[in-house]
């Protein structure tokens, strides 16, 4: 298959020349062949999509929690667009009374929640910049956010307080006021006060707010949010997006799922867990809105997670690859665990639904008699109305989205984006069975083609082109907020590089194959794709999760292994080892059996004798975001990671030079 089936050529390759390196062809969607999809041209800014919601749905239910009593969650509690709307105007009057102008910045800080939506459309509603600031940030990086962004007025739950209390000595230049979420206790209050800031209930600040008459005028490109990452030298980097770009990464959404038929409606409810401080929650929720659909929240506790979601029972759930990873692992534990006859009545039924899917037939004709009898206990599990997963920020293993495509009952649809790129800018068709292990072709707002990167050996130029991701057109960022240089640095005659390298697939949709940055080489001078060997890795059914490190003056590589308890428990039983968990880790026979199964699972997919590992350390306890070794979208954050486990990651190099790792 050519790459007209999902794409159309819209520029020639340009050969290296002037020090600049080679690029392929420029391509656009097929959906797209004639020019980039056109915007709404009454839909001007996020505002227009949760106002135009309220006058056609206004008694729908919008946002939702569960009720606490006694310290136990029960049902959810709703407030429909009407009463949301109500909220959000006073809220904005008040930001607006307190002399904040429209262009001006307010941070929101804190998990998912209500309140948090209702900061940000208050925002919206003055034509004021929202700065998102992500719940597990320290307080380094909320003081230099807070600073850099020249915050007016910062939202933020109550447990946030104390500790923003003990910063702002250094922000005062420009904050002039915060606002819990909820209440705030009279000593906590006057301690902010007594600092010069003033400091409010949710409450006390709404009923500031007087309704008013006229909303400002907004423009197409007015800055909407500034989101900040993680920087190359550490802090974090502002992410300027405007109006236009969230415009346009709804409306490409919408594009993509009338492709399958799963257009969300004013009936549909989405779970909303992933941070909203991260672009994939925020393109996803203001669609949503845009629908007059349910958006229902978690308790903010990962242990809940899955009992939140039966609770409510949404019709549309994202995630990333590591919560897919732990909902595939816990299905194929139940599985292994059942009888024989289940284990084989379940190998059918799976075999058959695929061999239907690859055979062209969609979701909900594939297999509804396995759907009902075997499947339909996993789809439970998921709440019982889910007919549409999305994945995003990073890649999604290919026999874990093979396997929930299969067994959850729903359409699955991967995509890839950065919040340079205002969320999703490939994305996968869902009921296209093909596609399965590629982030599909490009989204209708942007053209893209690869640029090759000879030191990593990727040729944009060969017949299956390699190369970083470049992309143009309507969902990208304007740029880092008070940062040129940076701006400069990832900005090339229209082009905005990625810095992820992708192979264009025969019939025209993209896989992502590794990371620009996270390559490193050995001592012998081989290059090493670190992402890739990771993800091999991790297909081992022993590992929850794998750290992979090469010395640039070493030969070889070793690796922090998290090892599955089942998997280690297992081969205790059958060893006579007696233990816990975390002194089975510290066994070296288990060290060494982790490492071999590790490595077989790396010959058999191909690994080259130096991507083998020489040593590993078991460690008991998961990367975690407390410890500041993991995103909030789990990805490893190998500098932390480094600095963590110097001396463990040391001592691995002394043992496999001198023939004791185990």
């Amino acid at each position: 298959m050519d790459k007209t089936a999902y794409t159309v050529k819209v520029g020639e390759a340009t050969p290296a020349a002037g020090g600049r390196p080679a690029a392929g062809p420029v391509y656009r969607s097929i959906y797209a062949k004639d020019g980039l999809m056109r915007l709404p041209q009454e839909i001007h800014s996020p505002w227009d999509f949760f106002s135009g919601a309220v006058k056609k749905y206004p008694k729908n239910r919008m946002l939702g929690r569960r009720q606490v009593s006694d310290g136990k969650a029960g049902d959810y509690v709703w407030q429909t667009y009407e009463q949301v709307y109500q909220k959000v105007i006073q809220i904005g009057a008040a930001i607006r009374g307190f002399g904040v102008k429209p262009g001006a910045h307010c941070a929101i800080y804190g998990s998912n929640c209500p309140e948090w939506v209702m900061a940000m459309q208050a925002c919206n509603s003055q034509g004021i910049c929202y700065v998102p600031l992500y719940d597990t940030l320290g307080q380094n990086a909320v003081e230099f956010i807070l600073d850099h962004a020249e915050i007016s007025i910062a939202f933020m739950q109550e447990s946030k307080i104390k500790s923003i209390a003990s910063i702002l000595p250094k922000c005062t230049a420009h904050i002039k006021a915060i606002v819990s979420f909820g209440d705030v206790p009279i000593e906590l209050k006057r301690e902010v006060e007594q600092l010069g800031v003033s400091c409010f209930s949710w409450e006390e600040f709404s009923t500031m707010g007087e309704d008013i008459q006229e909303l400002p005028k907004k423009q197409k490109d007015d800055i909407c949010t500034i989101m900040y990452t993680s920087g190359t030298t550490g802090e974090p980097k502002g992410v300027i997006i405007t109006n236009r770009a969230i415009v346009a990464g709804v409306t490409t959404t919408e594009h993509l799922l009338q492709l399958t038929d799963k257009v969300v409606d004013e009936y549909d409810s989405y779970f909303s867990y992933l941070p909203l401080a991260h672009i994939f929650d925020q393109v996803i929720g203001n669609y949503c809105i845009s629908k007059g659909a349910s958006i229902g929240f978690w308790q903010g506790d990962i242990r809940y997670l899955m009992e939140d979601v039966q609770v409510m029972k949404p019709t549309i759930f994202c995630g990333v690859p590591r919560v897919y990873d732990r909902i595939y692992t816990g299905i194929n534990q139940k599985i292994q665990s059942g009888g024989l006859i289940a284990k084989h009545l379940f190998q059918y039924a799976y075999n058959y639904k695929l061999g239907n899917l690859m055979n062209g037939f969609k979701q909900h004709e594939a297999s509804p008699f396995f759907d009902k009898i075997v499947f339909s206990k996993i789809k439970e599990g998921l709440g019982g109305r889910i007919r549409l997963m999305l994945s995003g920020a990073a890649p999604l293993p290919r026999h874990i989205e093979e396997f929930m495509r299969v067994t959850s009952c729903s359409v699955l649809a991967q995509g890839y984006g950065l919040t340079e790129s205002c969320s999703g800018c490939f994305t996968s068709i869902a009921n296209v069975i093909s596609m399965i292990g590629t982030v599909g072709p490009p989204v209708t707002a942007v053209e893209a083609r690869l640029e090759s990167v000879p030191e990593m050996g990727y040729d944009a130029l060969s017949s299956a082109p390699r190369g970083e991701i470049c992309l143009r057109g309507h969902t990208l960022f304007s740029g880092y907020y008070k940062r040129p240089d940076l701006t400069k640095e990832v900005f090339s005659d229209g082009w905005f590089h990625t810095g992820d390298i992708g192979e264009w697939q025969p019939d025209g949709t993209m896989k992502i194959i590794d990371r620009k940055k996270n390559i490193f080489k050995l001592s012998q001078g081989e290059y090493v794709a670190v992402e890739v060997l990771e993800s091999a890795y991790a297909q081992s059914q022993l590992v929850a999760s794998v750290w992979v490190y090469g010395n640039s003056f070493e030969s070889f590589l070793v690796a922090v292994v998290v090892p599955e308890k089942q998997a280690i428990e297992d081969w205790a039983a059958l060893n006579s080892k007696s233990g816990d968990y975390a002194e089975l880790c510290s066994d070296p026979k288990a060290r060494r059996y982790i490492q071999d199964e590790l490595n077989q699972t790396g010959k058999k997919l191909g690994l080259r004798g130096f991507e083998m590992l020489r040593a590993v350390h078991l460690e008991p306890v998961p990367f975690s975001i407390d410890k500041d070794l993991i995103t909030p979208t789990f990805k490893l954050k190998r500098p932390q990671l480094l600095k963590y486990y110097k001396n463990r990651v040391d001592q691995l190099y002394k043992d496999a030079k001198m023939g004791t790792a185990q």
